[in-house]
């Protein structure tokens, strides 16, 4: 049955509501114009820096309005309900924060699946992490406030920080002074498709465009290898596993 039509004058509070979060979806879709817009125009690496400038300031006047809205103080521009969560809590809603990254991931994947088909979901998949992995790679940066080639420790930390660390589990092995070994223990992908008794999805394209960017942006210097990764045959113990050294 089709919804009836709505009139901007007779919206009641429910209506409201709903209008409010399409706006909140809105202005985060338009953040992302701005960013991507500024990349075509001068190039990523200033458009970086450009966001650099923006993201203090806009997430100060962001939060600053919603948390006057439900009452929420601001120390540091850190809404206090977050300061006062123990440290088990926040690590709670840091993976929840991920688990919603990666739900948003899935449903992007399978919308463009069902109107196109699985090759153009893969191009799509491939192609966004080519923008996302060094923009993640820049965002852990400034994070943890590393130089410009912090080196293979840098990756190491990094690597601690993406969102997939948070929901999978992963393991760095100490190669030599200048390489470690990354494997992925467990993928919540993998693992739900072998759940349902699936082939492993073939992640090997997109892997040696998120790894290698990701790394690249950590530090230019770093070349990446990959050791296995599906649909490649891979042991029980990782389902793949990537080499990163500098020269």
């Amino acid at each position: 049955m089709d919804k009836p039509e709505l009139r901007a004058s007779d919206l009641d509070r429910r209506d409201l509501a709903k209008l409010a979060m399409d706006m909140f979806h809105r202005t985060l879709v338009h953040y992302v114009f701005w960013f991507k817009e500024v990349e075509h125009q001068i190039g990523f690496e200033k458009a970086l820096e450009v966001m650099d400038a923006v993201y203090e300031k806009n997430m100060s006047i962001q939060l600053s309005r919603i948390g006057k809205t439900f009452g929420l103080k601001l120390l540091e521009g850190i809404p206090e309900p977050l300061l006062n969560m123990s440290k088990a809590e926040l690590e709670t809603f840091v993976e929840n924060l991920s688990l919603n990254w990666l739900a948003e991931d899935g449903i992007w994947f399978q919308a463009v699946e069902a109107k196109k088909g699985m090759l153009d979901a893969k191009r799509c998949n491939d192609s966004c992490w080519a923008w996302f992995s060094p923009f993640e790679a820049w965002s852990i940066k400034r994070f943890l406030n590393l130089p410009e080639y912090p080196g293979i420790e840098g990756l190491k930390e990094a690597l601690q920080l993406r969102l997939y660390a948070k929901i999978n589990v992963q393991t760095i092995l100490d190669e030599s002074p200048s390489s470690i070994v990354f494997k992925m223990n467990d993928c919540r992908v993998q693992s739900a498709r072998k759940s349902k008794k699936l082939d492993n999805y073939p992640c090997k394209s997109a892997g040696l465009v998120e790894y290698t960017y990701f790394a690249s942006a950590i530090d230019s210097r770093i070349i990446t290898e990959c050791l296995g990764c599906p649909p490649d045959e891979n042991p029980e113990e990782w389902y793949c596993a990537w080499r990163f050294s500098i020269d």
